[in-house]
């Protein structure tokens, strides 16, 4: 790995996705990460370069519930830097109340899914040319709660919900990073490129940002020393950083422990995984977002 390793993060403005930023900017690496806010973003390069001041920065700006901006922020990115080697795809969101995107896509699904995969699948090259390289995707145990899979029409069902009926959608995202990761760490196998997947565990952070009462309920649990984020960032910097997990790819690994975990069903269908992969690209090629 070179002196100043490139990584790629998403969702790095708030919650764990920030907290890892300053963890890999200690560890000297140049940092790219995604962002909606210019105002946001300046926050976050000025709380980084308190805890490391020659950080290297740099920000590139897009809504990742859109597609359009997503392949747009992935070839800035891409032109930018030539080799990556590491790229979180940690940015994700709960919605309480059904949305759809200006696409057509719901955005929960956009969001969680799409958009890493569709990043993905723009920064291979750079990826690839890094020699070595590795791509976390930020999953979870919500994804046990999944209610029923059924593909393709998940990735386009826009029927409206509750906010209790919002869980079995989030954990459907997340079951979905799972079987993306598994299938991409075949399709990459031999490349140098190892993917694997986390449980960052129960964090304050990752609250939902639309509840009214979530700023309480944060404040509360941080008085009781639950939902420690720092908990999930040990995980994510350890399969970005330890050399335990270099060669390793296409698992899921757990909060704490760092064990692999076993996906709940289908997660772990090889058939279904490969389904997944199949009728996303069909969905991105038909709409104009790959090609």
């Amino acid at each position: 790995m070179p002196k100043h390793p490139t990584a790629v993060i998403t969702g790095a403005t708030s919650g764990l996705g920030q907290l890892v930023a300053i963890q890999l900017a200690k560890r000297g690496y140049h940092l790219v990460l995604t962002a909606r806010s210019k105002e946001r973003a300046e926050a976050t390069r000025r709380m980084i370069e308190t805890h490391q001041a020659s950080a290297n920065i740099r920000f590139f700006f897009g809504d990742l519930s859109l597609m359009q901006d997503v392949n747009r922020v992935g070839a800035e990115i891409a032109a930018a830097c030539p080799a990556i080697d590491v790229l979180l795809n940690n940015a994700g969101i709960h919605a309480f109340e059904p949305r759809t995107t200006s696409e057509g896509l719901p955005e929960m699904i956009a969001v969680n899914y799409l958009a890493p995969w569709l990043l993905t699948h723009r920064l291979e090259t750079s990826l690839r040319n890094a020699g070595k390289a590795r791509v976390v995707n930020v999953a979870s145990e919500a994804s046990r709660r999944h209610g029923v899979l059924s593909l393709p029409g998940d990735l386009t069902d826009t029927t409206p919900f509750t906010a209790r009926g919002s869980s079995p959608i989030y954990g459907k995202t997340k079951l979905l990073n799972i079987m993306f990761t598994a299938e991409l760490a075949r399709q990459w196998a031999g490349s140098g490129i190892t993917v694997n997947a986390l449980n960052p565990g129960f964090n304050v952070t990752g609250l939902g940002r639309e509840l009214r009462f979530a700023s309480l309920i944060e404040r509360i649990l941080k008085l009781l020393r639950l939902g420690d984020p720092q908990r999930g960032t040990e995980i994510i910097t350890r399969l970005i950083t330890d050399p335990h997990y270099e060669k390793l790819t296409g698992g899921y690994y757990n909060v704490g422990t760092g064990k692999s975990i076993v996906p709940v069903s289908p997660g772990g269908d090889e058939a279904m995984q490969r389904k997944l992969w199949e009728d996303t690209r069909e969905l991105l090629e038909q709409r104009g977002y790959l090609s």
